[in-house]
């Protein structure tokens, strides 16, 4: 982060949502609600998992677990920042900090991204190969599956933030958003960025494509075997895949919008950032909690026994 120092801009001032102080306000009062449930709902996924020996063994609800982890700190990363600055006159933010919003969402995004497709190959070996499925997705290959999450996520989110930071930035220091997104800020560069944002944007365009790709492929060959069974079980494997396709269409469906097409700048950007970074980790504890019996009922024994603690 020292290469700062070669440009004249040390701070950057973000736009926000909206210049009305009236809706701010409003803001401020709604989205702590959203973020205070976010935090709290993939927290007690975190917790249930851990605490209960049947989910914590199950390599469904382990990876689960995991994308709950990782939605604790996509909430994160940019939100309690919004939230400050929906009570400040002056929405500054840091040119280090700015660089690590722009590492900690590609970081997290595309860990996230590649979970979800360990989560499809979960789903996918149990529909398809169930009596080979222990064997399959024993622990080992659970923990390898979310450390390769977790590398990928860096390599990428390294790779961006190095060119970035590089850049010369010597002014306008403006960013219409509420967090330093990379498409708004490269294009502040006191240079033509418009090759080096193409394969920046490239990077994150092929990574969200091609996990995406991947998972529609998982995906289709699970309902094409569903298709073909009469199995009783069968419906329930069903009933947790569609929850994880709607995860998937709810967080790439955004995120594709915005990367694959980053030059045609729309007004619709920012409501679709808002969404992948705020809605969707509350979403994915609803989505996963509400339709899973399993965890409902985990979640009722983990509060009971915590209320008889007492």
């Amino acid at each position: 982060m020292k290469l700062q120092n070669f440009s004249l801009v040390s701070e950057f001032v973000l736009y926000g949502l909206c210049t009305s102080r009236h809706l701010q306000h409003l803001f401020f009062i709604f989205f702590s609600g959203i973020y205070v449930a976010s935090v709290l709902g993939n927290l007690i996924i975190v917790v249930t998992v851990i605490s209960d020996s049947h989910l914590h063994s199950s390599p469904m609800y382990f990876l689960l677990g995991n994308l709950s982890f990782l939605d604790i700190w996509l909430a994160s990363f940019a939100t309690p920042k919004m939230l400050r600055d929906f009570l400040s006159d002056r929405k500054l933010i840091s040119f280090g900090g700015c660089m690590a919003q722009i590492f900690f969402l590609h970081f997290i995004g595309g860990a996230e991204m590649v979970l979800l497709v360990s989560m499809a190959y979960d789903r996918y070996v149990a529909i398809c190969k169930p009596l080979h499925y222990m064997t399959m997705m024993r622990r080992q290959t659970c923990v390898g599956l979310v450390l390769v999450s977790w590398v990928i996520g860096f390599v990428h989110s390294i790779s961006q933030v190095a060119f970035t930071v590089n850049l010369p930035y010597c002014g306008p220091n403006e960013v219409d958003s509420f967090f330093c997104d990379l498409p708004l800020v490269i294009k502040l560069a006191c240079m033509d960025t418009y090759v080096l944002g193409i394969l920046m944007i490239s990077n994150s365009g092929l990574l969200s494509m091609s996990c995406f790709l991947l998972l529609l492929v998982s995906y289709t060959v699970i309902l094409i075997t569903v298709r073909q069974r009469t199995a009783g079980g069968v419906s329930k494997a069903l009933s947790t895949c569609s929850a994880h396709i709607m995860v998937v269409t709810l967080f790439f469906g955004p995120c594709i919008f915005i990367y694959v097409w980053p030059f045609s700048r729309f007004s619709v950007d920012k409501l679709l950032s808002v969404f992948y970074t705020i809605f969707t980790p509350l979403l994915n504890p609803l989505i996963y909690t509400l339709r899973n019996k399993e965890m409902k009922i985990a979640m009722k024994k983990l509060c009971n026994h915590h209320v008889t603690s007492h």
